[in-house]
Order: structure tokens, then C-alpha cells, then sequence
């Protein structure tokens, strides 16, 4: 086989997408404003089919970040969760919940969190809801009625806002939770369209917290990836 060749870029984009990783611990520095819209605006360049660019972003900071957490945590203690997109424990393959278990394990043992300890790990849930102490969040919602099919479109701009994000030098973490309380975030933010598929918290990462070290593997090529031909 021979080997890869490399280009100006490749050596950049390896770096850049190895070293983007979930932060789970913030510093309560804010992004500078002229940052966040540099980040904003070069994920806009993301794909989408057509060129639709089916996505809205509300970002939230300061005074506007702080309500918010506390109206998430008020819901997620009454228990008012709003899923625009359906989320089920089932609609993992065993594979797939083979790998979530693994790292749950490494992530809840880096917090010192027993794997029978629900109390502590319910505690941890609800304490996420503040975005990990980070000074910023940003919600993705999809706009339209293609449902899966513009999610897909919105997952592209995501992977590209997290990747615009580690090139700038600022730390994130995407947090499926966050989209469990839609309505909670259309009414704290004023949004009256789309469907939230993920909220992103980010910021700077706090690197003396035990919970940033956790490292994940990545499945073999050969085990998701088919070559034709």
C-alpha cells in the first residue's frame, strides 16, 4: 500500500481535528467579542444541501447565560422536559452502546462517581445544565420541515463551528441534554421557530479539572468504514 501524500493543509487539519475534544470544565473568562464573531462567521461556510443553510444560532453570554441555566435547571428538576427530536436508550446498536458505556465509565470515574452511585451521576446532569461553568453557549435549531434530513444539514454546520472554535483556541463541549428542554430555551431566548437539535457550551478550559483529561478512542477504520471498488 503506499502511502498517503501529503499536502499543505493535511498537516494542519490533522492537528486541528485530533486536537478538538469535549471539555467538561470551564474557566469564567469570556471570548472576546471580535473572537466569537471571527468563529460565527467562518462556520457559516459550513455545507448544506443546496447551499439552504437550514440552521439559526442563538448564542448566549453574561446576564442572558446566567437566566438561562437557572430556568433549565428549574425544568430539569420539575421535570418538564420538550424533545423537538424524539431520543430513545433503544435506538443505540449494541456496538454503539458498547462504546457509550465505556465512556461513561471513564468519564464518571475521572469524577470520582461509582458506576451504581445514580444519585451522583443524576447530580452531575443537573449540574451540566449550567453549561459546565462556561461563559458562553450556543444553540443549534434546524429550520423547515425536512426534519432528519436538515438535522443532518445542522450537524455539518456543527462539526465546522466546533472545528472554527479549536483553530481560534477556544474549548467546547456539545451537550445532547440541552435539547431536552426546547421549550425552556425558545422562551428564555424569545425564539418562536425551528426545532433545537444541540446546545454547545464553550469558553476556555479549566485544565486542572480531573473530568478535562479523559481520553476516548476512536473505533478501527475497518469496523465503520467500506472501501468499493
Amino acid at each position: 500500500m503506499s502511502r498517503p501524500v501529503p499536502t499543505e493543509l493535511s498537516g494542519c487539519a490533522e492537528k486541528l481535528i485530533r486536537g478538538r475534544h469535549a471539555t467538561r470544565a470551564f474557566r469564567p473568562d469570556a471570548v472576546p467579542a471580535d473572537t466569537l464573531r471571527a468563529i460565527f462567521s467562518l462556520a457559516g461556510a459550513a455545507p448544506s444541501n443546496s447551499n439552504t443553510q437550514p440552521w439559526r444560532v442563538e448564542v448566549v453570554s453574561g446576564a442572558a447565560r446566567k437566566r438561562l441555566a437557572k430556568a433549565l435547571q428549574a425544568a430539569h428538576a420539575e421535570q418538564r422536559t420538550s424533545v423537538d427530536f424524539p431520543y430513545s436508550e433503544d435506538m443505540y446498536a449494541q456496538v454503539h452502546r458498547a462504546r457509550r458505556s465505556a465512556f461513561g465509565a471513564g468519564l464518571y470515574g475521572a469524577l470520582g462517581i461509582g458506576p451504581d452511585d445514580r444519585a451522583a451521576r443524576a447530580a452531575y446532569d443537573a449540574q451540566s445544565l449550567e453549561f459546565y461553568g462556561a461563559p458562553h453557549a450556543a444553540f443549534l435549531f434546524v429550520h423547515g420541515d425536512g426534519a432528519a434530513r436538515l438535522a443532518a444539514d445542522v450537524g455539518a454546520y456543527m462539526q465546522t463551528l466546533l472545528l472554527a472554535m479549536t483553530a481560534y483556541g477556544v474549548d467546547s463541549c456539545p451537550q445532547g441534554l440541552l435539547s431536552f428542554y426546547a421549550d425552556t430555551v425558545r422562551d428564555e431566548v424569545g425564539v418562536t421557530g425551528g426545532k433545537l437539535l444541540v446546545g454547545i457550551s464553550f469558553g476556555y478550559a479549566d485544565e486542572s479539572a480531573p473530568v478535562n483529561r479523559v481520553t476516548t478512542e476512536r473505533a478501527a477504520l475497518e469496523t465503520t468504514t467500506a472501501f468499493h471498488g
